[in-house]
């Protein structure tokens, strides 16, 4: 009775699955769900966005400022001959431009795109770390989801076991040592199950946290396995060539030089050119009327500034340095999750294999000692520790089968493979490329106003 019991239990078990995989929700399904959702990529690419306007704002330093202005008055005074008042209109256009400034601006402007681009690249890191995340949380999911239906499946035979003992005492060929046994390991089961399914729900709403919606029915089958390389060495020298975070700390060392060189250049001479144009119109006497131009220009250069500039050039120094020391780490970090990655994907491959051994051996150990058990040559402990090996087995498999996938897309984004273009996601992939390029282009606020 019992073996027929856990025959069926298997036979739905993988009926189930099957009926799972009809309508599944795929990684590729939730990896685009999740890039068009996430938050945190949003808010990347605001940060990038907001970055290309310091390239604007750098470019202004060498082109002119103008304005135009109107003003006018009415003046009036009560004397003994009456009351006299008149009216006063002007108008003009000033002109101001820095036309040498011992290439600060130059240095601002290069220190700005250099700051753009690594904003750029973060938005890449942010996309690989929010791709990565949901990856853990759709195998959470999907293993959690495998862990409650085996342990209400281990449920269900320690309920089997229980009512066998009890027959067998009945008839008088049981204990109720091994009654208490079985009842024990009913209220275990009980508590694993229970625990299981806790752990479900946190998972699940971890998931909807990063897609936008709850988990489907899952299926961890993919095909982006063949964007791995070959070997370790040659993983670590795509990483350190296209990762994002290594080419952000690049970027950041030519921000962090060319700070260095425009706080130098505050040393030098500075030259501007000011003009100014306009005329007046007053009533009634037309005093003062008429047109009037003027055109100027200075030269500075500064001597002492307090310790300023000294002071500003030495910050800028430090943080080169330190901008160097950055990239450096991010290399090591880098390498290290390459390596670390590589290893979760054999250390899974060799647990999956073991896994998969003592599970096959645990099932027919399960059905040998059940019937050894019938026979009187074994207890229920016996059966009862059986089914907990070979629970602790499947539980194995669930869990090297779930590192396996977490694993390999770890790996993906350790050498920067894990971004949408990557893994032909169908979604408009999220870049501040074409801002940048817009807003370099300073003399459209003039036009506009043309306009």
């Amino acid at each position: 009775m019992c073996i027929k019991f856990f025959s069926c239990v298997m036979v739905l078990g993988v009926a189930s699955l099957a009926v799972t995989g009809a309508q599944a929700q795929s990684i590729t399904q939730a990896l685009t769900r999740a890039y068009d959702y996430a938050p945190d990529l949003q808010s990347a690419l605001l940060a990038a966005k907001s970055a290309a306007e310091d390239v604007a704002l750098a470019k202004s330093g060498k082109l002119p400022t103008i304005g135009a202005s109107v003003g006018g008055t009415y003046s009036g005074s009560l004397t003994d001959a009456g009351f006299n008042g008149g009216t006063a209109l002007t108008t003009g256009l000033t002109y101001n431009q820095t036309i040498f400034d011992n290439f600060r601006t130059d240095a601002e402007i290069e220190a700005a795109r250099a700051g753009a681009e690594a904003a750029e690249f973060q938005i890449r890191n942010t996309e690989q770390n929010v791709l990565l995340s949901v990856i853990q949380a759709y195998m959470s999911v999907l293993s959690d989801r495998q862990l409650v239906a085996l342990r209400r499946e281990n449920f269900s035979f320690f309920q089997a076991q229980l009512q066998s003992s009890q027959d067998r005492l009945e008839v008088g060929e049981g204990t109720r040592i091994d009654v208490a046994q079985a009842r024990a390991r009913l209220a275990q089961g009980q508590a694993t199950l229970d625990a299981a399914i806790n752990s479900l729900e946190i998972s699940e709403a971890t998931f909807q946290r990063y897609v936008g919606v709850p988990p489907q029915n899952l299926d961890a089958s993919h095909s982006y396995s063949r964007l791995i390389p070959p070997n370790l060495q040659a993983a670590i020298a795509e990483a350190e060539v296209g990762h994002p975070a290594i080419l952000g700390a690049k970027a950041a060392i030519r921000a962090a030089q060319a700070n260095s060189d425009g706080a130098q250049a505050e040393f030098g001479p500075n030259a501007t050119v000011t003009g100014q144009v306009g005329s007046r119109w007053s009533q009634p006497n037309g005093a003062g009327d008429g047109f009037s131009a003027s055109l100027g220009f200075q030269i500075t250069v500064p001597i002492y500034a307090g310790g300023a500039i000294g002071a500003s050039v030495r910050r800028a120094n430090i943080e080169q340095i330190r901008s160097e020391v950055d990239a450096m780490s991010a290399y090591d970090q880098i390498r290290e999750a390459v390596i670390s990655a590589w290893a979760g994907i054999q250390s899974a491959d060799a647990q999956i294999s073991a896994a998969n051994a003592a599970v096959s051996a645990g099932r027919e150990v399960v059905e040998g000692v059940i019937q050894e058990r019938d026979l009187g040559t074994r207890t229920t402990l016996d059966v009862l520790n059986a089914q907990a090996e070979l629970t602790t087995a499947r539980e194995g498999l669930i869990t090297a089968s779930a590192n396996k996938v977490v694993a390999t897309f770890s790996l993906l984004a350790a050498i920067g493979n894990m971004t949408a273009p990557d893994l032909a996601l169908p979604v408009e992939v999220k870049s501040a490329v074409r801002y940048n390029q817009a807003v370099e282009d300073v003399w459209q606020e003039l036009r506009t106003i043309a306009e």
